[in-house]
Protein backbone atom coordinates (compact mmCIF):
# COMPACT_ATOMS: atom_id res chain seq x y z
CA UNK A 1 0.00 0.00 0.00
CA UNK A 2 2.43 2.53 1.14
CA UNK A 3 4.88 2.35 -2.09
CA UNK A 4 1.69 4.00 -3.67
CA UNK A 5 1.84 7.28 -1.89
CA UNK A 6 2.03 10.19 -4.26
CA UNK A 7 3.76 13.06 -3.74
CA UNK A 8 1.86 15.66 -1.33
CA UNK A 9 1.96 19.49 -2.70
CA UNK A 10 4.76 21.44 -0.70
CA UNK A 11 3.64 23.63 2.26
CA UNK A 12 5.28 26.96 1.13
CA UNK A 13 5.40 28.33 4.24
CA UNK A 14 7.57 25.02 5.56
CA UNK A 15 9.28 25.46 2.19
CA UNK A 16 10.71 29.11 3.05
CA UNK A 17 11.64 27.58 7.04
CA UNK A 18 13.79 24.92 5.03
CA UNK A 19 15.52 27.59 2.60
CA UNK A 20 16.04 29.67 5.51
CA UNK A 21 18.14 26.87 7.76
CA UNK A 22 19.96 25.75 4.56
CA UNK A 23 21.25 29.53 3.92
CA UNK A 24 24.81 29.92 5.52
CA UNK A 25 24.67 33.60 5.50
CA UNK A 26 25.52 35.10 9.05
CA UNK A 27 23.31 37.99 8.71
CA UNK A 28 19.94 36.15 7.30
CA UNK A 29 16.61 37.41 8.72
CA UNK A 30 13.39 35.28 8.92
CA UNK A 31 10.49 37.17 7.94
CA UNK A 32 8.72 33.93 6.74
CA UNK A 33 7.61 31.63 9.70
CA UNK A 34 4.35 33.19 11.72
CA UNK A 35 5.50 33.67 15.37
CA UNK A 36 6.46 36.11 17.44
CA UNK A 37 10.11 37.25 18.09
CA UNK A 38 11.46 39.92 20.36
CA UNK A 39 14.05 42.22 20.03
CA UNK A 40 16.52 39.67 20.55
CA UNK A 41 15.12 37.24 17.56
CA UNK A 42 13.65 35.03 20.95
CA UNK A 43 10.42 33.91 20.92
CA UNK A 44 9.58 33.94 24.54
CA UNK A 45 8.22 32.66 27.42
CA UNK A 46 5.63 35.37 29.21
CA UNK A 47 6.51 36.32 32.83
CA UNK A 48 2.49 35.09 33.50
CA UNK A 49 2.68 32.18 31.78
CA UNK A 50 6.39 30.84 33.34
CA UNK A 51 4.29 31.80 37.14
CA UNK A 52 1.37 29.84 36.25
CA UNK A 53 3.30 26.57 35.44
CA UNK A 54 5.70 27.07 38.32
CA UNK A 55 2.29 27.23 40.75
CA UNK A 56 1.05 24.36 38.87
CA UNK A 57 3.91 22.09 38.84
CA UNK A 58 3.86 22.60 42.70
CA UNK A 59 -0.27 22.19 42.64
CA UNK A 60 -1.27 19.62 40.26
CA UNK A 61 -1.65 16.15 41.93
CA UNK A 62 -2.44 14.17 38.42
CA UNK A 63 -2.28 13.93 34.75
CA UNK A 64 -5.80 11.89 34.47
CA UNK A 65 -7.72 12.86 31.57
CA UNK A 66 -10.05 15.90 32.33
CA UNK A 67 -12.89 15.00 29.79
CA UNK A 68 -13.81 14.85 26.05
CA UNK A 69 -14.63 18.49 25.54
CA UNK A 70 -11.98 20.00 27.79
CA UNK A 71 -11.70 22.00 31.53
CA UNK A 72 -15.05 23.61 31.08
CA UNK A 73 -13.25 26.44 33.41
CA UNK A 74 -11.08 26.87 30.29
CA UNK A 75 -13.91 27.15 27.64
CA UNK A 76 -15.52 29.54 30.34
CA UNK A 77 -12.47 32.10 30.74
CA UNK A 78 -11.68 32.26 26.84
CA UNK A 79 -15.48 32.60 25.98
CA UNK A 80 -14.87 35.87 28.79
CA UNK A 81 -12.35 36.98 26.79
CA UNK A 82 -13.47 36.49 23.49
CA UNK A 83 -17.42 37.34 23.60
CA UNK A 84 -16.99 39.74 27.07
CA UNK A 85 -19.56 39.81 29.48
CA UNK A 86 -22.90 39.99 27.35
CA UNK A 87 -22.02 36.51 25.79
CA UNK A 88 -25.22 34.51 25.39
CA UNK A 89 -23.72 31.45 27.25
CA UNK A 90 -27.17 29.33 27.75
CA UNK A 91 -26.85 29.47 23.63
CA UNK A 92 -22.29 28.55 23.71
CA UNK A 93 -21.22 25.14 23.25
CA UNK A 94 -17.29 24.70 23.19
CA UNK A 95 -14.86 22.01 23.15
CA UNK A 96 -10.57 22.45 23.75
CA UNK A 97 -8.70 20.87 20.59
CA UNK A 98 -5.07 21.03 19.68
CA UNK A 99 -4.50 24.83 19.27
CA UNK A 100 -6.10 27.08 16.35
CA UNK A 101 -6.04 24.74 13.29
CA UNK A 102 -7.37 21.73 15.72
CA UNK A 103 -10.27 24.38 16.25
CA UNK A 104 -10.60 24.66 12.42
CA UNK A 105 -9.94 21.29 11.82
CA UNK A 106 -13.35 20.59 13.93
CA UNK A 107 -15.30 23.09 12.82
CA UNK A 108 -15.35 22.12 8.99
CA UNK A 109 -15.63 18.65 10.29
CA UNK A 110 -19.13 20.07 11.92
CA UNK A 111 -20.44 21.87 9.01
CA UNK A 112 -19.69 18.95 6.67
CA UNK A 113 -21.50 16.69 9.38
CA UNK A 114 -24.88 18.87 9.30
CA UNK A 115 -24.84 19.83 6.07
CA UNK A 116 -22.53 18.15 3.44
CA UNK A 117 -23.99 20.73 0.86
CA UNK A 118 -22.75 23.92 2.60
CA UNK A 119 -20.36 26.48 0.67
CA UNK A 120 -17.53 27.58 2.60
CA UNK A 121 -16.96 30.99 1.85
CA UNK A 122 -13.44 32.32 2.14
CA UNK A 123 -11.24 35.71 1.84
CA UNK A 124 -8.90 35.81 -1.19
CA UNK A 125 -6.03 35.54 0.31
CA UNK A 126 -6.60 33.52 3.17
CA UNK A 127 -4.46 31.68 6.00
CA UNK A 128 -3.22 28.25 3.69
CA UNK A 129 -4.75 25.73 5.90
CA UNK A 130 -8.32 26.86 5.24
CA UNK A 131 -7.74 25.89 1.98
CA UNK A 132 -5.98 22.78 2.62
CA UNK A 133 -8.40 21.39 5.21
CA UNK A 134 -11.17 21.98 3.00
CA UNK A 135 -9.46 20.33 0.10
CA UNK A 136 -8.74 17.72 2.22
CA UNK A 137 -12.18 17.09 3.76
CA UNK A 138 -13.40 17.38 0.14
CA UNK A 139 -15.56 20.07 0.79
CA UNK A 140 -17.61 22.83 -1.34
CA UNK A 141 -15.95 26.01 -1.09
CA UNK A 142 -15.42 29.38 -3.05
CA UNK A 143 -13.71 32.63 -2.95
CA UNK A 144 -14.30 36.24 -2.32
CA UNK A 145 -12.31 39.15 -2.65
CA UNK A 146 -10.79 40.89 0.15
CA UNK A 147 -7.43 42.54 -0.17
CA UNK A 148 -7.01 45.73 -3.20
CA UNK A 149 -3.26 45.01 -4.29
CA UNK A 150 -3.41 48.59 -5.45
CA UNK A 151 -4.70 50.51 -2.47
CA UNK A 152 -3.27 47.92 0.38
CA UNK A 153 -6.54 47.81 1.84
CA UNK A 154 -9.86 45.84 1.87
CA UNK A 155 -11.66 45.79 -1.36
CA UNK A 156 -14.64 46.26 0.71
CA UNK A 157 -16.87 46.58 -2.42
CA UNK A 158 -15.28 43.67 -3.94
CA UNK A 159 -16.04 41.57 -1.28
CA UNK A 160 -19.75 42.21 -0.81
CA UNK A 161 -20.15 41.98 -4.22
CA UNK A 162 -18.86 38.43 -3.88
CA UNK A 163 -20.78 37.37 -0.96
CA UNK A 164 -24.14 38.52 -2.64
CA UNK A 165 -23.94 35.40 -4.16
CA UNK A 166 -23.84 33.28 -0.67
CA UNK A 167 -26.89 31.08 0.04
CA UNK A 168 -28.97 29.90 2.51
CA UNK A 169 -27.07 27.38 4.51
CA UNK A 170 -23.68 28.44 2.89
CA UNK A 171 -20.83 29.12 5.95
CA UNK A 172 -19.63 32.70 5.77
CA UNK A 173 -15.37 32.57 7.09
CA UNK A 174 -14.14 35.59 8.55
CA UNK A 175 -10.72 37.00 10.12
CA UNK A 176 -11.58 38.14 13.80
CA UNK A 177 -8.68 40.30 13.69
CA UNK A 178 -5.17 41.09 12.07
CA UNK A 179 -6.11 39.44 8.82
CA UNK A 180 -3.60 36.44 7.82
CA UNK A 181 -2.23 37.20 5.27
CA UNK A 182 -2.50 40.71 4.59
CA UNK A 183 -2.79 42.60 8.11
CA UNK A 184 -5.54 44.61 6.79
CA UNK A 185 -8.96 44.42 8.62
CA UNK A 186 -12.82 45.70 8.53
CA UNK A 187 -13.98 48.62 10.31
CA UNK A 188 -17.08 47.98 12.47
CA UNK A 189 -19.02 49.85 10.09
CA UNK A 190 -18.07 47.14 7.76
CA UNK A 191 -18.44 44.35 9.97
CA UNK A 192 -22.32 45.21 10.49
CA UNK A 193 -22.90 45.43 7.04
CA UNK A 194 -21.63 42.02 6.78
CA UNK A 195 -23.45 40.33 9.91
CA UNK A 196 -26.84 42.42 7.74
CA UNK A 197 -25.85 40.32 4.86
CA UNK A 198 -25.18 37.28 6.40
CA UNK A 199 -28.53 36.92 8.22
CA UNK A 200 -30.37 38.48 4.71
CA UNK A 201 -28.66 35.42 3.46
CA UNK A 202 -29.63 32.97 5.83
CA UNK A 203 -25.79 31.76 6.05
CA UNK A 204 -23.90 31.00 8.87
CA UNK A 205 -20.54 32.70 9.82
CA UNK A 206 -17.16 31.11 11.00
CA UNK A 207 -14.81 33.03 12.94
CA UNK A 208 -10.70 32.45 13.00
CA UNK A 209 -9.59 34.68 15.69
CA UNK A 210 -5.97 33.61 16.66
CA UNK A 211 -4.16 37.01 17.07
CA UNK A 212 -6.51 38.77 19.98
CA UNK A 213 -4.38 41.46 21.61
CA UNK A 214 -1.78 41.78 18.45
CA UNK A 215 -3.96 44.73 16.78
CA UNK A 216 -6.01 47.39 18.22
CA UNK A 217 -5.79 45.63 21.82
CA UNK A 218 -7.64 42.91 23.53
CA UNK A 219 -11.20 44.61 23.52
CA UNK A 220 -10.78 46.05 20.34
CA UNK A 221 -9.81 43.47 18.72
CA UNK A 222 -13.20 41.12 19.60
CA UNK A 223 -15.43 43.62 18.75
CA UNK A 224 -16.12 42.53 15.15
CA UNK A 225 -16.46 39.00 16.80
CA UNK A 226 -18.87 40.40 19.28
CA UNK A 227 -21.28 42.28 16.49
CA UNK A 228 -21.39 39.12 14.67
CA UNK A 229 -22.52 37.36 17.39
CA UNK A 230 -25.26 39.97 18.43
CA UNK A 231 -26.31 39.77 15.06
CA UNK A 232 -26.44 36.51 13.90
CA UNK A 233 -28.13 33.39 15.18
CA UNK A 234 -25.52 31.08 15.40
CA UNK A 235 -21.80 31.43 14.54
CA UNK A 236 -18.57 29.16 14.99
CA UNK A 237 -15.61 30.63 16.21
CA UNK A 238 -12.64 29.23 16.15
CA UNK A 239 -10.01 30.41 18.79
CA UNK A 240 -5.84 29.98 19.22
CA UNK A 241 -3.77 30.94 22.53
CA UNK A 242 -0.56 30.18 20.63
CA UNK A 243 0.31 33.79 20.21
CA UNK A 244 -1.27 35.91 22.56
CA UNK A 245 -0.17 33.66 25.42
CA UNK A 246 3.27 32.48 23.25
CA UNK A 247 2.76 28.82 24.24
CA UNK A 248 2.95 27.69 20.30
CA UNK A 249 3.94 24.12 21.12
CA UNK A 250 1.39 23.73 23.86
CA UNK A 251 -1.17 23.54 21.04
CA UNK A 252 -4.34 25.43 22.71
CA UNK A 253 -7.49 26.07 21.11
CA UNK A 254 -10.90 26.29 21.21
CA UNK A 255 -14.31 25.70 18.99
CA UNK A 256 -17.30 27.50 19.66
CA UNK A 257 -20.50 26.57 18.34
CA UNK A 258 -23.56 29.66 19.41
CA UNK A 259 -26.53 28.11 19.01
CA UNK A 260 -29.93 29.56 17.91
CA UNK A 261 -31.59 28.79 20.99
CA UNK A 262 -30.51 27.46 24.96
CA UNK A 263 -32.40 23.86 23.49
CA UNK A 264 -29.88 23.52 20.74
CA UNK A 265 -26.73 24.01 22.87
CA UNK A 266 -26.83 20.15 25.18
CA UNK A 267 -26.95 18.64 21.33
CA UNK A 268 -24.26 20.84 19.87
CA UNK A 269 -22.39 20.08 23.15
CA UNK A 270 -22.56 16.63 22.53
CA UNK A 271 -21.69 16.34 18.70
CA UNK A 272 -18.49 18.84 19.52
CA UNK A 273 -17.56 15.88 22.14
CA UNK A 274 -18.28 13.08 19.50
CA UNK A 275 -15.98 15.12 17.51
CA UNK A 276 -13.33 15.15 19.84
CA UNK A 277 -14.15 11.78 20.58
CA UNK A 278 -13.57 10.51 17.14
CA UNK A 279 -10.09 12.52 15.93
CA UNK A 280 -7.59 12.44 19.18
CA UNK A 281 -10.13 11.68 21.52
CA UNK A 282 -9.40 14.05 24.87
CA UNK A 283 -7.30 17.44 24.15
CA UNK A 284 -4.41 18.57 25.51
CA UNK A 285 -4.59 20.10 29.05
CA UNK A 286 -1.52 22.13 29.82
CA UNK A 287 -1.71 25.14 28.16
CA UNK A 288 -5.21 25.38 28.64
CA UNK A 289 -4.88 25.14 32.40
CA UNK A 290 -2.00 27.80 32.27
CA UNK A 291 -4.57 29.53 30.05
CA UNK A 292 -7.39 29.66 32.69
CA UNK A 293 -5.26 30.17 35.44
CA UNK A 294 -4.27 33.37 34.14
CA UNK A 295 -7.44 34.45 32.80
CA UNK A 296 -8.75 33.84 36.59
CA UNK A 297 -6.26 35.42 38.78
CA UNK A 298 -6.37 39.19 39.34
CA UNK A 299 -2.75 39.88 39.70
CA UNK A 300 -1.77 37.01 36.69
CA UNK A 301 -4.08 38.49 34.39
CA UNK A 302 -2.65 42.03 34.71
CA UNK A 303 0.68 41.04 34.42
CA UNK A 304 -0.21 39.27 30.95
CA UNK A 305 -2.25 42.35 29.63
CA UNK A 306 0.97 44.29 30.17
CA UNK A 307 3.20 42.22 28.77
CA UNK A 308 1.06 41.94 25.28
CA UNK A 309 0.26 45.62 25.20
CA UNK A 310 4.27 45.86 24.91
CA UNK A 311 4.29 43.13 22.47
CA UNK A 312 1.30 44.58 20.66
CA UNK A 313 3.24 48.46 20.88
CA UNK A 314 6.42 47.00 19.51
CA UNK A 315 4.97 45.72 16.63
CA UNK A 316 3.37 48.72 15.93
CA UNK A 317 6.40 50.83 16.33
CA UNK A 318 8.09 48.59 13.88
CA UNK A 319 5.71 49.21 11.17
CA UNK A 320 5.81 52.91 11.78
CA UNK A 321 9.38 52.67 11.50
CA UNK A 322 9.69 50.38 8.00
CA UNK A 323 6.97 52.90 6.37
CA UNK A 324 9.11 56.21 7.58
CA UNK A 325 12.06 54.50 6.43
CA UNK A 326 11.00 53.25 2.90
CA UNK A 327 9.40 56.43 2.54
CA UNK A 328 12.92 58.43 3.29
CA UNK A 329 14.39 55.79 0.81
CA UNK A 330 12.13 56.17 -2.01
CA UNK A 331 10.43 59.29 -1.67
CA UNK A 332 7.33 58.32 -1.93
CA UNK A 333 4.23 57.18 0.64
CA UNK A 334 3.30 54.27 -1.13
CA UNK A 335 4.56 52.08 1.53
CA UNK A 336 2.51 54.10 3.87
CA UNK A 337 -0.06 51.21 4.28
CA UNK A 338 2.33 48.85 6.83
CA UNK A 339 1.77 51.39 9.19
CA UNK A 340 -2.35 50.94 8.91
CA UNK A 341 -2.11 47.19 9.02
CA UNK A 342 -2.63 44.99 11.98
CA UNK A 343 -0.93 42.52 13.63
CA UNK A 344 2.38 40.34 12.87
CA UNK A 345 1.70 40.44 8.89
CA UNK A 346 1.58 42.56 6.01
CA UNK A 347 1.42 41.80 2.28
CA UNK A 348 4.08 44.10 0.93
CA UNK A 349 3.14 44.34 -2.54
CA UNK A 350 6.37 42.68 -4.25
CA UNK A 351 6.23 40.59 -6.88
CA UNK A 352 7.41 36.67 -6.95
CA UNK A 353 10.59 37.72 -8.74
CA UNK A 354 11.32 40.76 -5.98
CA UNK A 355 11.05 38.49 -3.78
CA UNK A 356 13.23 36.14 -4.68
CA UNK A 357 15.83 38.98 -5.47
CA UNK A 358 15.53 40.50 -1.29
CA UNK A 359 16.04 36.41 -0.46
CA UNK A 360 19.11 35.81 -2.80
CA UNK A 361 20.82 39.47 -2.75
CA UNK A 362 20.02 40.54 1.06
CA UNK A 363 19.48 36.83 2.75
CA UNK A 364 15.66 38.60 3.97
CA UNK A 365 13.12 35.45 3.90
CA UNK A 366 9.60 36.01 3.12
CA UNK A 367 6.26 34.02 1.41
CA UNK A 368 6.55 34.46 -1.83
CA UNK A 369 3.05 36.08 -2.18
CA UNK A 370 5.05 38.92 -0.56
CA UNK A 371 3.91 37.85 3.36
CA UNK A 372 6.45 39.20 5.52
CA UNK A 373 6.16 38.98 9.64
CA UNK A 374 6.67 42.16 11.15
CA UNK A 375 7.46 40.43 14.43
CA UNK A 376 10.61 38.95 12.83
CA UNK A 377 11.90 43.05 12.37
CA UNK A 378 14.15 44.95 15.38
CA UNK A 379 14.92 48.15 15.39
CA UNK A 380 18.37 47.01 13.52
CA UNK A 381 16.79 45.02 10.91
CA UNK A 382 14.21 47.78 9.95
CA UNK A 383 16.58 49.71 7.79
CA UNK A 384 18.38 46.72 6.12
CA UNK A 385 14.61 45.47 4.89
CA UNK A 386 13.80 48.82 3.92
CA UNK A 387 16.77 49.00 1.86
CA UNK A 388 16.33 45.77 0.82
CA UNK A 389 12.87 46.65 -0.74
CA UNK A 390 14.11 49.83 -2.17
CA UNK A 391 16.87 48.33 -4.32
CA UNK A 392 15.16 45.66 -5.64
CA UNK A 393 12.34 48.10 -7.38
CA UNK A 394 9.34 47.01 -5.46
Amino acid sequence: MLEHLTEQPKDKILEIMSLFRADTRADKIDLGVGVYRNAQGVTPVMRAIKAAEHTLWEEQTSKAYVGLAGDPAYAEAMVDLILGPNAPKDRIAAAATPGGTGAVRQAFELIKMENPGATVWYSEPTWPNHVTILKHLGMTARTYRYFDDETRAVDFAGMMADLDAVKSGDIVLLHGCCHNPTGANLNLTEWQAVADLIVAKGATPMIDIAYQGFGDGLEEDAQGTRLIVAACPETLIAASCSKNFGIYRERTGLLIAVTPGADHRARAQATLNHLNRQNYSFPPDHGARLVTMILTDEALRADWQTELEEMRRGMLDLRTSLADELQRLTGSNRFGFLAQHRGMFSRLGASPDHVKAIREDHAIYMIGDSRLNIAGLNDDTVPVLAKAIAEVGV
